[in-house]
């Protein structure tokens, strides 16, 4: 069986834990109320905040900027204010009936929990409240639906796999690009990239 956090740090390279800071991951699952994945905050503590293959974005709990608390809250909330019963949704567009959900709500015990996203448009969910690990993503009115782990999705997101939804891969072959996010208004940090893949 695939050990898929070792598979994804390998294509990453060697961690750089710059702000890993077990304090700060108390503090967010605190005020969440839930315990993110472990798989999850290891690979946040070793690269972010990053931007990874220059679309997806990680957010960190110990960092004032790209802070991962203040981005959850914020999405919790826009997510929060749809008016789902209000939508006219086709049923593969709704998903309550996609993924068999009671309900569907954001930042409750039992919800979803906007943990990663992209500069196209996806949202990365954790489905909270369940047994087995299981990751929903949107894209526009499209929902996709992942019974994995974060790191087995990272993982196959970054082979090229469709993991956002219906024809969405974003594979770029050769070593993967990692760029931090600035941490100040003028800062401009240069990209760099994990070893080479054989892709």
């Amino acid at each position: 069986m695939t050990d898929y956090l070792a598979a994804a740090m390998a294509m990453l390279g060697p961690a750089q834990n710059r702000h890993a800071d077990p304090v700060a991951w108390d503090r967010l699952h605190a005020e969440l109320g839930i315990q993110l994945p472990r798989d999850y905050r290891i690979l946040v503590d070793a690269f972010a905040p990053i931007q990874i293959n220059g679309h997806l974005y990680l957010s960190h709990p110990a960092t004032e900027r790209w802070n991962l608390g203040q981005d959850i809250r914020g999405k919790i909330q826009a997510w929060s204010d749809v008016p789902w019963d209000d939508l006219d949704l086709d049923a593969d567009e709704d998903p309550r009936q996609l993924f068999g959900l009671d309900e569907l709500s954001f930042g409750t015990r039992n919800g979803l929990w906007p943990i990663a996203s992209t500069d196209r448009g996806e949202t990365i969910f954790l489905l909270a409240g369940t047994n087995a690990p299981r990751l929903l993503v949107n894209y526009d009115e499209t929902w996709a639906e992942h019974r994995m782990s974060f790191a087995e999705w990272l993982y196959r997101y970054l082979v090229g796999e469709d993991m956002t939804g219906p024809n969405s891969a974003a594979f770029y072959p050769g070593p993967v690009q990692l760029r931090r996010l600035p941490m100040s208004a003028d800062e401009r940090p240069e990209p760099w990239y994990g070893p080479d893949r054989g892709m």
